[in-house]
């Protein structure tokens, strides 16, 4: 007997939000001493709200160092994790002792014990259960993550427990003192990304979204236009205003190779989760898909509300596609994107 997986619980948690607004006046205008282009580009982000560990007008960390931002990681994501898991097994129904297996994605802190120890042991997991921790995949990291935890689930018939974390806050850059223009790339960085974490229960032969299929696509030519260095003053990111317009070049046969397996075409598609890099990205997703307003609107919502959070952020709009509802047998497809440049795509079905 095939033994299927499925997400049957969800959990997420953020720390207080701030409105896009108000972090401008009170810190970024000043940051990027209140040039025109870094404005335009700070109003055209689409982020109306979002969530840090550390807010910048109370606790300036731009001139910290990797060691002290890392330190600081552990501490802000400990009480975040377990907030989203705990909530994640109760929706499922599950305890921690029931889970066979633990992945955790993140990219933007590091410590050893990582937190796939640390929070396994507080929240009472069995000295058993198996761990994964998934670093520097950036955004498309809960794909591959959930794929993995699909698998073990399914070979194993144990539940599964994957937490997408991510503290974005505690990488902004120096100040540039040099009064010329600005680095619009980080501009645009520190306009979109926010903190959160979520997590989701992957069970064996349980209802809910069961997942399907995944498929990727990784374009090593253009891998320079993301990236995120580790510096002496934190995380770096490189993100080129060309990233959309590549990655655009894959969306199409991805989606086609990942419905075609399985006899579905983009109508049949009930929900689309499209990771919300930015607003370009959700209009060339779109665009190629020829996708309406209304199949991308959670995408564009769950920016406006929480910003791009990196790898949980798709795990943010399925919990609103699953919150509003599914009929049995509907496909939602998952897509984020990342470094490489990487594309992942899922296929889930509800039950």
């Amino acid at each position: 007997m095939v033994t299927t997986a499925a997400i049957t619980g969800r959990g997420w948690a953020a720390p207080p939000p701030v409105r896009q607004q108000e972090l401008w006046d009170g810190f970024f205008e000043d940051h990027f001493d209140g040039h025109r282009l870094a404005r335009a580009a700070w109003n055209r982000s689409g982020v109306q709200t979002r969530h840090g560990a550390v807010d910048p007008r109370v606790e300036d960390v731009s001139t910290w160092g990797t060691e002290q931002r890392m330190q600081r990681f552990v501490t802000e994501a400990m009480p975040l994790g377990a907030a989203a898991i705990t909530d994640a097994l109760k929706d499922a129904g599950l305890s921690a002792g029931d889970v066979g297996q633990f992945a955790v994605a993140t990219c933007t802190g590091y410590a050893t014990p990582g937190l796939d120890i640390l929070l396994a042991r507080d929240l009472g997991m069995p000295v058993s259960t198996q761990r994964l921790h998934i670093g520097h995949m950036g955004c498309y990291a809960a794909i591959p993550g959930l794929s993995m935890m699909a698998a073990q689930t399914a070979v194993r018939g144990e539940p599964s427990m994957l937490l997408c974390l991510e503290l974005t806050s505690l990488h902004v850059q120096p100040r540039d003192d040099s009064g010329g223009r600005p680095d619009l790339e980080q501009v645009v960085a520190h306009a979109l990304f926010s903190d959160a974490a979520a997590a989701v229960v992957v069970a064996p032969d349980a209802p809910g979204v069961e997942v399907i299929d995944v498929v990727a696509r990784t374009d090593v030519e253009h891998s320079e236009l993301m990236t995120w260095d580790v510096t002496d003053v934190g995380f770096r990111m490189g993100l080129s205003p060309k990233v959309p317009n590549v990655l655009a070049e894959h969306v199409a046969g991805a989606v086609d190779e990942l419905l075609g397996r399985h006899g579905l075409t983009i109508p049949d598609v009930a929900r689309w989760a499209i990771h919300p890099g930015g607003p370009r990205i959700v209009d060339v997703v779109a665009d190629r898909l020829g996708l309406d307003d209304d199949a991308v609107g959670m995408s564009r919502q769950v920016l406006a509300d929480h910003g791009n959070c990196s790898s949980p952020t798709v795990l943010l709009i399925l919990d609103r596609i699953m919150e509003a509802g599914l009929d049995a047998g509907d496909p939602v497809v998952l897509m984020a994107f990342g470094p490489g440049l990487t594309l992942y795509a899922a296929l889930l079905r509800a039950r």
